[in-house]
């Protein structure tokens, strides 16, 4: 991901209204992020647990929406739409957003089940087990982050209608 700053991140939303955004909390250790390692900037707000962000690029635009985080947890284990871990070392969450423009104030939304720390950007970086003799590993590493580029950028474009 490329690098972006605090104003650049508050600028990105597209389906949140202005006080929202005056309210968005970034991340804790944000100036010490290494974008070189996050597909996407993800993070759950300290003072509004329910609420999360995800910003990315999109065809070389910051995009950033407002998460909501379902009231309850997923019970049956779930896969992550967005890294697809099989390992099941996280908890799925069901996160919903508003879409952008008239069909958000409508009341139309998108949702997604995704990691709950929205950590996918370093699940996808772990060097996945030997599958069989040959199979190449970092192949599969770089196939999997490609994915989640696809899905967020997917999820992203669906919420902006």
């Amino acid at each position: 991901m490329r690098p972006i700053d605090e104003r650049g991140i508050r600028a990105s939303f597209i389906n949140a209204s202005r006080k929202e955004v005056s309210d968005v909390t970034l991340p804790t250790g944000f100036a010490d992020l290494d974008f070189d390692k996050l597909d996407y900037v993800g993070w759950t707000d300290p003072k509004l647990p329910r609420r999360a962000y995800v910003v990315a690029w999109v065809d070389d635009e910051p995009v950033g929406v407002v998460l909501q985080r379902a009231e309850q947890r997923v019970l049956a284990r779930a896969q992550c739409s967005w890294c697809e871990d099989v390992t099941l070392r996280n908890d799925v969450q069901l996160f919903v957003a508003r879409k952008a423009g008239p069909a958000g104030r409508k009341g139309d939304s998108v949702g997604n089940l995704a990691c709950a720390d929205l950590g996918c950007s370093k699940t996808v970086r772990r060097l996945p087990p030997l599958a069989y003799q040959g199979y190449d590993r970092e192949l599969a590493r770089e196939m999997r982050i490609l994915r989640l580029q696809e899905h967020v950028t997917g999820f992203l474009r669906e919420v902006a209608g």
